[in-house]
């Protein structure tokens, strides 16, 4: 069964919640407006809920109504608060400069801010309050900046780390300033007493789905006397403060969370969600040695673990803990699919790896507590899964083999990493435990220092194509972090500056052997490393030179910008139009490219291999391609003028009945293949399917291969979600095999996949 662990993004629906709500529907449907019985009925009921959500907020006063979320909540409020601002204008008054707002506040806040202010052209200065490295707002920052506010919005709780504000300070802090003050109380709700009665808050919304209510329902608080504008007018309902015919399913809903928020019984104490939180962390740091939590316990929620863990970033963590059924978020839910840094942690100021590599935990106040056990061993297992497969410091060097032995961990042939589009590959041969690594990337010193020594294998070399225009060359710091690993002909007095060993035309690698080809262009040093086995060429990295949509700028000092067009020549000449190419740079997720696909997708090379286009010509058609070339998607300096990657609507998903039907077909014979890496596989195998496992880090290894097969063949890929599956797709399609396709949604959507475990359900352990 599936763990839930993402109650801060949403919540499971209280089955008497759902019951209420189910009820409503079929029942008790009348519409609280109308006059006759039924609608009387419902208006009892709304105004019984009503009731019991100004106890549990401890709001006897204001106004508090129905809306549809917390979205709607704050957008109200903001509209409020700067219309009355404008009234203000409109009758002569100087109005405060600034709308302040927390630094880690959810984007909701900020973009209603900047919305409504360019709408109501008040033209105010949208100013974010600091907080510290704990995660609280900078009190003597926010007092000496209150009287400048004519608004300030600040949060109960945060919903990445759990951080609760200190809203006694901030009130403090405001008093005498003339500031509305608006708190969002999205993951207070329950877990906090938040009493609005007492505080001098002007406007708090919530939101049901985060504490066991449907989505669609949530509500806001407006202080009696502060100032109000509704966001939506019509029929005038909720006393004309928000119109349009009430959610009445929701709002008993959510009135059934409210009850047993009231009654208890439902809900863990304090005590009790303490004691789970305590839990969780033990089996993080025994799963993880090192991990570090990124808010203080003693002010945090205790349902909410905000954790990052050095060496491995958050997409690994979270491929992970999905594959092993445990539902985590690497932070907002709002923003979950952008790849990108917590600003919630950037703000706090914590080093750039802890806000790229956290992962969210956060558990509900009704889970059971067989289900906080059972996460408790699924991350102990997680860990053991990393140390087996070599991607933690603690990992095992070595694996017994049938006979008790200890052998070495060997990997594939060809094992790729990449670092926003740049690519660094290690070529090991598996029976001498030698091993090359080319390209290397700073960003990768330790992660491939752990690498290779859990494998123990012997450093050959640390090779670079090219003196590199966007980065330093990280190969001394990797041969100084593995000296009982480095072979003597990789000692630094004995290699050249790209690193090759001094003197020697071929680097031997057991079965396999490295030489070079000069390829001056992208840069004066420019060098390709081709790949033998036998007589037979397996790959050629080829640096920046060609790039899957891009030859490598030549526009550097150290460029040779005459030389390219020989040296491409030079190129087709030792490795065909067919060799694989491995490139330095992979912006669009191809893997591996040839000289015949991308002469079919860039003129230039074509028109200089087919010898249309002299050296020159070629290289002032070059020249205007990477004149002002804008930086990457990833904000790093573009190494080539790209190209479209992709034919023109291109779609490679192959639904769940699709590929039943191909495994029922017993003339298509489909390959399938799991992209998942190692350490996903372990924790979640998929016997049913029985498929060919190539991670994704070794796709290029079977490339070749899957490109000889016949064209009719279809090739399958899957993974969790079908993100990265469909990178494979559509590299193979480019390579030239048409019957390469995803599997839409991924194993997620496959009629195996686990149910989740809801909060409130018991499970097996």
């Amino acid at each position: 069964m599936e763990i839930y662990l993402d109650a801060n993004a949403t919540t499971p629906v209280l089955p008497q919640a759902r019951d209420a709500a189910l009820s409503v529907m079929a029942d008790a449907f009348g519409n609280p407006s109308s006059i006759h019985g039924s609608g009387l009925k419902a208006r009892a009921r709304l105004d019984e809920v009503r009731a019991t959500a100004r106890r549990v907020l401890g709001a006897p006063t204001g106004q508090l109504l129905f809306t549809s979320g917390a979205t709607e909540g704050i957008q109200t409020a903001v509209l409020s608060a700067l219309t009355a601002l404008r009234r203000r204008q409109l009758a002569g008054e100087a109005l405060p400069a600034r709308l302040l707002y927390g630094a880690t506040e959810h984007k909701a806040v900020p973009e209603a801010l900047k919305h409504w202010n360019a709408l109501l052209g008040l033209d105010r200065e949208v100013v974010a309050i600091p907080v510290g490295q704990d995660g609280r707002h900078d009190l003597v920052w926010l007092r000496a900046h209150a009287a400048s506010a004519g608004l300030v919005c600040t949060m109960a709780a945060n919903n990445e780390t759990g951080v609760i504000s200190d809203l006694d300070g901030i009130a403090d802090a405001l008093r005498g300033s003339g500031a509305l003050w608006l708190v969002d109380g999205v993951q207070a709700l329950g877990k906090l007493p938040l009493q609005l009665g007492e505080r001098a808050i002007d406007y708090a919304p919530f939101s049901g789905h985060k504490l066991y209510a449907p989505k669609g329902i949530g509500m806001l608080y407006v202080r009696e006397g502060a100032p109000f504008t509704p966001l939506m007018a019509g029929g005038g309902q909720e006393g004309a403060l928000r119109s349009g015919t009430e959610n009445m399913a929701g709002i008993a809903a959510l009135g059934a969370v409210l009850d047993a928020l009231e009654g208890g019984g439902t809900f863990a104490s304090l005590s009790q969600l303490l004691d789970r939180r305590q839990r969780l962390a033990d089996a993080l740091r025994e799963a993880f040695p090192g991990v570090v939590f990124n808010a203080p316990f003693d002010i945090s929620l205790p349902t909410t673990l905000n954790v990052s863990v050095p060496g491995l970033g958050a997409k690994l963590l979270l491929d992970l803990f999905d594959a092993a059924g445990l539902r985590v978020s690497g932070g907002s839910a709002c923003g979950a699919a952008k790849a990108a840094p917590s600003y919630v942690l950037q703000a706090m100021g914590l080093p750039a790896w802890r806000a790229a590599s956290a992962v969210r935990l956060s558990f509900g106040a009704a889970d059971a507590d067989a289900t906080i056990n059972e996460a408790c061993r699924r991350l102990r297992a997680c860990g053991e899964s990393l140390r087996a497969t070599c991607q933690t410091p603690a990992s095992e060097r070595v694996s017994a083999d049938a006979t008790g032995t200890s052998v070495p961990q060997r990997p594939d042939l060809l094992t790729r990493f990449t670092v926003d589009g740049a690519c660094c590959y290690v070529v090991t041969d598996a029976d001498s435990g030698r091993c090359v690594v080319v390209d290397p990337l700073p960003e990768l010193t330790g992660t491939l220092t752990q690498w290779l020594r859990c494998r123990a294998l012997t450093l050959a070399a640390v090779l670079d194509t090219h003196s590199h225009g966007d980065h330093a060359s990280s190969a001394q710091a990797l041969r100084d972090a593995l000296p009982a690993q480095l072979a003597e002909e990789a000692w630094p007095e004995r290699v050249d500056a790209l690193g090759w060993p001094l003197g020697s035309e071929v680097l031997a690698l057991g079965a396999h052997r490295l030489s070079r080809l000069a390829i001056p262009g992208h840069t004066a040093d420019s060098t390709a490393y081709l790949l033998h086995a036998g007589g037979e060429l397996l790959a050629a990295f080829v640096g920046d030179t060609v790039m899957p949509g891009a030859l490598g700028r030549s526009d550097f000092t150290q460029s040779a910008p005459q030389a390219f067009g020989p040296s491409l020549k030079t190129l087709e000449r030792n490795v065909g139009p067919h060799g694989l190419l491995l490139p330095g740079h992979d912006y669009d997720d191809r893997f591996a490219t040839t000289l015949a696909v991308e002469c079919a997708a860039q003129p230039l090379l074509d028109g200089v291999l087919k010898g249309r286009l002299s050296a020159e010509a070629f290289a002032i058609g070059k020249g205007v391609l990477e004149h002002d070339l804008a930086p990457t998607e990833y904000q790093t300096m573009a190494c080539g003028a790209r190209v479209a990657c992709t034919r023109a609507g291109e779609r490679v998903e192959l639904d769940v009945a699709s590929l039943e039907a191909l495994l029922r077909d017993r003339g298509a014979t489909p390959v399938l293949v799991d992209v998942r890496e190692a350490y996903e596989a372990r924790m979640s195998p998929t016997e049913e399917l029985s498929p060919e496992a190539v991670p994704l880090s070794a796709l290029v290894n079977a490339l070749p291969r899957w490109r000889a097969l016949p064209a009719h063949t279809p090739v399958v890929f899957f993974c969790r979600s079908g993100n990265r599956s469909a990178q494979a797709a559509r590299a193979l399609r480019r390579l030239g095999h048409d019957q390469a396709w995803s599997l839409a949604g991924g194993l997620a959507l496959w009629p195996g996949a686990r149910a989740v475990t809801t909060s409130f359900d018991a499970i097996a352990i």
